[in-house]
């Protein structure tokens, strides 16, 4: 079995515990307006990579990653290649390798034929990140073009069987940067019960040339990153729903 890569990074230190390596999968089905990795959306232009390449490429750096480190899957949206995923985490288990997947959960469903091979992934996985991007259905779909009805069923799942969370957040001003939603996204937070970390990661716009170097509109432009002041608010607001 192999999948489409979109690019690797050694020494990833924000991206799950400890020092991680980092794998990028390509393809994304959400189209987050804030998204600084569009050129990750279109699956086929990754690198054909099996698991147990990736593996001897990310064993290369294990010294280095200590009692926490591992591997960490991001994207793009791992999901979207979980067959290929769950190889690449059971082959990681098989070789005693921590395994962390970085997701939006866009593709999530308890329909079948995913639902049961979401929780196969889910024996070989040590901890999901998920990213929720907005708390108001309606404001997500204009953020993201995608409903989050199934991303805060997938958060309530992974509470409910007990798989450990950290939350990560973008905050994005005019968009989901008012105390409302974050006051409301705190309180969703404070029902699930595996949620180790809780993270605010400011807007930036360090990915906007690359909209403009693949043809797309780029749709927050002129929108700045929130001052220092709104993030510490942010942080006060969600940090309370975790307690």
């Amino acid at each position: 079995m192999k999948g489409y890569i979109h690019s690797l990074e050694s020494f990833g230190s924000v991206d799950g515990p400890g020092v991680r390596y980092l794998i990028f999968f390509s393809g994304c089905a959400m189209r987050c307006q804030f998204c600084h990795n569009p050129d990750t959306w279109d699956m086929k232009t990754g690198t054909i990579y099996t698991a147990d390449e990736l593996l001897d490429k990310a064993e290369r750096f294990r010294s280095y990653w200590g009692k926490e480190g591992g591997i960490t899957v991001s994207g793009g949206e791992p999901l979207l290649q979980m067959e290929f995923l769950t190889e690449l985490f059971r082959k990681a288990k098989e070789r005693g390798i921590h395994t962390t997947l970085d997701t939006s959960g866009n593709p999530f469903t308890k329909e079948e034929p995913f639902f049961g091979k979401f929780r196969e992934l889910m024996k070989y996985t040590d901890l999901v990140m998920l990213d929720i991007k907005h708390i108001d259905d309606e404001q997500h779909k204009i953020l993201t073009g995608h409903t989050n009805r199934n991303i805060l069923e997938l958060a309530q799942y992974l509470s409910d069987t007990g798989k450990k969370m950290w939350i990560r957040h973008v905050l994005v001003p005019k968009r989901s940067d008012y105390d409302e939603y974050l006051t409301r996204l705190a309180d969703f937070i404070g029902t699930l019960k595996t949620v180790e970390k809780m993270e605010v990661l400011p807007y930036h716009t360090l990915g906007a040339y690359k909209w403009k170097e693949l043809g797309y509109e780029y749709q927050l432009e002129g929108i700045k990153p929130p001052t220092e002041d709104r993030v510490r608010n942010a942080n006060q607001i969600l940090h309370a729903g975790k307690r």
